[in-house]
């Protein structure tokens, strides 16, 4: 059975699963170079994309649509579109399941022309937030084990609840609500601090939309090394946000101005950057132990399995607070937690309704392929194999753009879409840095040979998708600087040698050559875009002399060596 989940608001996508096998899931950005955070755009790119890799429109036996807000003011949840260029709204389920008589996994069902590029046709839509539970559950290694788990579900829209997924009951149900603050608190209160504040005057509603609800929040988890953490604030915090519960966008902006006007009162002394690593450190602790305490009273003498899902599990220093209790057999977090998961989360809940499976095959390198534009004069391209690009990185201490098979899934990139470098120079990282146009204090990720983590990372227990924490063994911090966080830290990739990854066979060879089982891993893009989509735009773009792609290495002529 062919069901085909889509993704129309901002990070719009489209994943076809194919009888519990993802097949692929493309984000809007990862198309032709598209912006960040892309809305899916006109509905007849649905035909497009399934026509693009090989399936009739007609054959899809079931359309899913994840939910959304009503941001069309037509009293119902909708989302404005384009249907061949004539605007139009699409209905949607809500966001979030609330009240009586609602469950999470509550089936709504509308027609629509445009899926599938005329016509019309019927489709199902899921709350939103039971799309991050089950593509977050079902991607999970407790579902292909018939396992059951809590999923902590925690994004902009929505404060953190914890949910249960029976796969033999066939069940999923909210446990309990964690705290009354929606994720969006964090960046609205960051975007009245520097270096995130922009005057509403020079920017439009769609921007400020994007800068502070979708750009700040890894920003600002990375600025945050740069300030002190005030643990004596947090009770002034518990304070503001008992008096101002913020559990929408709306009470969100009261929270961050008050604490504008009442800065000095309440936080005296404390820099920007402190109040950012606070506020962090504060929404994580807090988090943490209302999390413990749910589940100390529900499960006190077992481990469950724990999942986390939502925008919210991209921020690292929390999830490794998380797992560093050990209070969980083990933590899952899918390289997609964010809405670019939301097409595979929403696919994955149908399958659920349908066959009463949970468990869906994957793999993370099941993106849109590189398209065939590929770059002229003064490029020149010649055979080349891994090891040959490790001994470029190893010899010449240059960084290569890695464009190989098909796209990551999610927003990291994890060898495939990649800009790798030697960690032996702290002198890198300022590099790799200003060649992507990205502030001084943002990390560069280490990608690891998965069989020397331990030996150079503490934990360093398998990470493959950058999303816990790792602090650098003392007899190794000084031989990777570039890869080292301000606050010592790192966000680790680590890799097999047996991976299919591109950036795993360059790895294998490098640590050959220098004995160093380590390289800087950035993503390779144009600096506000998804991943660069060929060869000839990482050309065009010209931040490195080398793009290695399917083999051949293509060497800028007229660049210095």
């Amino acid at each position: 059975m062919l069901i085909c989940g889509v993704k129309v608001s901002h990070d719009g996508g489209v994943a076809v699963i194919d009888d519990g096998t993802l097949l692929f899931s493309v984000e809007a950005e990862k198309i032709g170079n598209g912006l960040r955070y892309s809305p899916l755009g006109d509905l007849h790119r649905v035909a497009e994309i399934l026509t693009a890799h090989g399936i009739a429109p007609d054959t899809v036996d079931q359309f899913v649509l994840d939910g959304w807000w009503d941001e069309t003011g037509s009293g119902t949840p909708s989302i404005a579109t384009t249907r061949g260029g004539r605007p139009g709204i699409v209905q949607v389920a809500p966001y979030v399941h609330s009240g009586r008589g609602s469950a999470p996994l509550d089936r709504f069902t509308f027609t629509t022309d445009g899926l599938r590029g005329s016509g019309e046709t019927s489709y199902a839509s899921y709350y939103h937030a039971t799309g991050h539970v089950m593509g977050t559950y079902s991607t999970s290694p407790f579902a292909q084990r018939g396992e059951d788990a809590l999923v902590l579900v925690w994004d902009g829209g929505i404060a953190p609840r914890l949910y249960h997924v029976d796969p033999t009951g066939h069940t999923v149900r909210l446990v309990a609500p964690l705290l009354s603050a929606i994720g969006n608190l964090f960046p609205h209160l960051c975007g009245t601090l520097e270096p995130f504040r922009m005057p509403a005057a020079v920017i439009s509603a769609d921007e400020a939309h994007q800068r502070r609800h979708l750009e700040i929040s890894g920003k600002a988890m990375a600025y945050a090394a740069l300030g002190r953490v005030e643990d004596d604030a947090f009770g002034v915090l518990d304070a503001l946000l008992e008096a101002n519960p913020p559990v929408s966008d709306q009470a969100c902006v009261q929270v961050a101005e008050k604490l504008t006007v009442s800065r000095s009162e309440l936080l005296p002394g404390l820099r920007d950057a402190d109040i950012i690593a606070t506020v962090q450190a504060y929404l994580g602790a807090r988090l943490l132990q209302s999390l413990l305490r749910v589940v100390d009273r529900r499960h006190p003498d077992t481990r469950p399995n724990l999942c986390l899902g939502g925008g919210c599990a991209l921020n690292i220093k929390w999830n490794t607070a998380i797992r560093a209790t050990g209070r969980f057999s083990d933590v899952w977090i899918p390289p997609f937690p964010n809405d670019s998961g939301a097409a595979i989360g929403t696919a994955a809940t149908e399958l659920f309704h349908r066959h009463r499976t949970p468990a869906v095959r994957w793999n993370v390198y099941q993106g849109p392929r590189l398209t065939p534009q590929v770059p002229g004069p003064p490029w020149r391209a010649r055979p080349c194999d891994p090891k040959q690009v490790a001994e470029i990185l190893h010899r010449e201490g240059e960084p290569v753009v890695v464009l190989d098979g098909r796209a990551e899934l999610g927003p990291r990139a994890l060898g495939n879409r990649s800009i790798l470098a030697p960690a032996v120079s702290p002198v890198m990282k300022d590099r790799l840095n200003n060649i992507k146009g990205r502030a001084f204090y943002r990390p560069v990720a280490p990608i690891c040979l998965a069989s020397r983590a331990e030996e150079v990372f503490d934990p360093g227990c398998p990470d493959p998708y950058m999303l816990f924490e790792h602090r650098p063994r003392p007899d190794w911090a000084d031989r990777i600087p570039a890869v080292l966080h301000l606050d010592g830290t790192a966000r680790l990739q680590t890799v097999d040698e047996s991976s299919p990854c591109a950036a795993a066979r360059i790895l294998v060879e490098y640590t050959r050559i220098s004995g160093i089982p380590v390289l800087c891993n950035t993503s390779a893009n144009l600096a506000g875009h998804g991943f660069f989509a060929d060869v000839a735009t990482a050309a065009r773009w010209g931040g490195v002399r080398y793009v290695w792609s399917d083999g051949l290495l293509y060497t800028n002529e007229q660049s210095g060596s």
